[in-house]
């Protein structure tokens, strides 16, 4: 399967969540132009970050209902990232939205880096989503969840063969994806999606990484649609080579 990582530029100050589709209904055209099947967009790709009470309005089944009709003309899968609003709480969100049936599964983030992001949102609390895109199981994770090694390894276990991980990093981090991406897709055997903004505080560097923890696509720092190929055998071979998820011994652990 092809997957496209959209290496968004940051949203402009005032810049509103119907903008913010208008650049993605090109950007999946572009995606479907170069056969991929799958696009992936940064974290809070709706809104950018900080997000205002007046974005958050915005951010309504209208908007969830176009990206349904981006992914319908095109085509492409989209995983994008939104808030979403239950009762009280904000969670910031992945969902996979298909050309068939609209939006199919949806991950709150469950680790909430600094008091920040714990001041707007509530931490989810379903640590495993996943969703069949193309004959590859997809999971979903959001920027500081990779960051811990159990939660790419629960994927893994439960037989997530790429991992989608929007994220909004920005520059002093450029380590997270230059060094860890790699090594949490290596010390688990899968491919992992890390796709980040870029310009402003964020540092880009976008990447698919294989389950050999080699980059497949990585981006520079300005804004790029990145293509790349999943291949199950490869995963197949890799698992094959590198054993650590059968060599494990979880009885150690506990």
């Amino acid at each position: 399967m092809r997957i496209a990582c959209w290496q968004a530029e940051t949203p402009a100050s005032g810049t509103r969540p119907g903008e913010q589709l208008d650049r993605l209904a090109v950007a999946a055209a572009r995606a479907a132009e170069a056969g991929a099947a799958l696009l992936i967009t940064p974290e809070l790709y709706a809104t950018g970050y900080p997000l205002s009470r007046r974005l958050l309005a915005e951010v309504d089944a209208g908007y969830t209902a176009r990206v349904g009709r981006i992914a319908a003309g095109t085509g492409v899968t989209i995983v994008h990232g939104l808030p979403e609003v239950d009762g009280a709480a904000v969670y910031n969100v992945a969902a996979v939205v298909t050309p068939e049936r609209g939006t199919v599964a949806s991950y709150r983030k469950a680790h909430l880096y600094g008091e920040h992001e714990r001041a707007v949102f509530t931490a989810g609390d379903e640590p495993l989503v996943q969703v069949e895109v193309d004959g590859v199981l997809v999971g979903l994770a959001i920027c500081y969840d990779v960051e811990f090694p159990e939660v790419v390894r629960a994927h893994a276990l439960a037989g997530t063969q790429l991992l989608a991980a929007p994220t909004a990093l920005a520059g002093p981090w450029r380590f997270v994806p230059e060094t860890l991406v790699a090594a949490r897709a290596f010390e688990s055997q899968l491919y992992l999606a890390y796709v980040n903004w870029a310009g402003g505080q964020y540092c880009g560097r976008s990447r698919l990484v294989d389950p050999h923890g080699q980059a497949r696509a990585a981006g520079p720092e300005a804004e790029e649609l990145l293509l790349a190929e999943v291949d199950l055998g490869e995963l197949a071979a890799a698992r094959a080579e590198t054993t650590y998820l059968t060599d494990r011994r979880p009885e150690l652990y506990r």
